[in-house]
């Protein structure tokens, strides 16, 4: 099995709705939605990268707070190490820098949109209430 490639997330609330984007067409797993992240650089904490990720496709500042869930997940391309935070957007309004959509949904809405596989148990978890 291939090393795991570390992967962070943020999972952002605003009045009862968490922010969610969508893929470009050309990438991996391509105009699925997603939670905002990417990979762990080498040097980087988790923490930091979260940051520089929101940065760079959304131009917002967040401040990770809590670890809200932990998966591995197996793609047929890659394995992901999913670390997905409670972050807290500090500064800026979310824009289009690196996806096609942004939203902002209830977890009662999740069934209406196609997420990424490793977004699953996260899914379910958020579907049940947690927070």
């Amino acid at each position: 099995m291939d090393t795991p490639t570390r992967v962070v997330a943020a999972l952002i609330w605003r009045e009862g709705k968490f922010l969610i984007c969508r893929r470009p067409p050309h990438k991996a797993r391509g105009d699925l939605y997603e939670f905002v992240g990417g990979k762990v650089e080498p040097g980087e904490t988790g923490e930091q990268a979260l940051a520089r990720e929101c940065r760079e496709e959304l131009d917002v500042e967040v401040r990770a707070a809590s670890v809200f869930m932990e998966l591995t997940h197996v793609y047929p391309d890659m394995t992901v190490d999913l670390t997905l935070y409670n972050a807290e957007l500090i500064s800026g309004t979310p824009k289009l820098l690196e996806h096609t959509d942004i939203r902002w949904i209830a977890p009662s809405e999740i069934p209406a949109y196609d997420f990424c596989p490793a977004d699953a148990e996260i899914l379910k978890k958020l579907m049940r209430g947690a927070r």
